[in-house]
């Protein structure tokens, strides 16, 4: 499906956060420039492209969730939201591969700082159509009197990576050009996969966070 690039602008507090810049520490003026000419001009390597597909949930038992067309979930967190929900979003998106291909280039080259800087716009970037995606659940949803909950990804908490193939499958050949790999991590590199539940209005799944119980304070996934 076609993404406004307008729905991709990148924070660059966030970029020199991600390349180690504190907010009370600022860069050199070369380095603001720099992140400044990669701003303005990362563009020309993304080909987003995403793609979804909602499915109704069928049963939820300990930690299986069933999902229609005999697709089976694994995950005591995911049981926990989706026990309070009717259906669940399934997606996957991704900026392609033309950006971290030339992040490879830069740092072939020797060119550490200028491929740390565009990797990160790419992550960002990546994060900024995972919002817009979500946006566009959400506003399926609301006519149906519907919300929905955060986004879930394989490697979450308890959901294990190899439930990859579950997304896969669900979104059967509509993957918007992502592939995996045997170990379950998807090509290119710069994508996300998961889901978002969809329930009752009054069902609360929005405030849904497992990261307040969990004891993991390192996971790079907290929120």
């Amino acid at each position: 499906m076609p993404v406004p690039y307008d729905q991709l602008d990148i924070d660059k507090q966030q970029v020199l956060s991600d390349i180690g810049y504190c907010d009370d520490y600022q860069p050199s003026a070369r380095i603001a420039s720099l992140v400044d000419d990669y701003i303005e001009n990362y563009y020309d390597l993304l080909t987003p492209s995403h793609s979804y597909v909602i499915k109704n949930i069928v049963s939820v038992k300990g930690d299986q969730i069933v999902l229609e067309d005999s697709i089976i979930l694994e995950s005591k967190v995911l049981a926990r939201l989706l026990e309070q929900c009717e259906k669940v979003a399934i997606f996957v998106l991704t900026i392609g591969n033309h950006l971290e291909e030339m992040v490879a280039y830069l740092a072939e080259n020797g060119l550490v700082l200028q491929a740390a800087v565009l990797d990160a716009i790419g992550s960002g970037a990546t994060e900024r159509l995972a919002v817009f995606v979500e946006g566009r659940i959400r506003r399926i949803a609301i006519p149906q009197g519907l919300s929905i909950s955060w986004r879930f990804s394989p490697g979450y908490c308890d959901w294990e990576i190899s439930q990859q193939n579950m997304i896969f499958r669900a979104l059967r050949d509509d993957s918007a050009g992502v592939r995996l790999t045997k170990g379950g991590l998807m090509l290119p590199q710069k994508s996300i996969s998961g889901l978002i539940g969809m329930g009752h209005a009054n069902s609360k799944i929005e405030n849904y966070n497992p990261c307040r119980t969990c004891r993991k304070k390192d996971c790079p996934g907290r929120r």
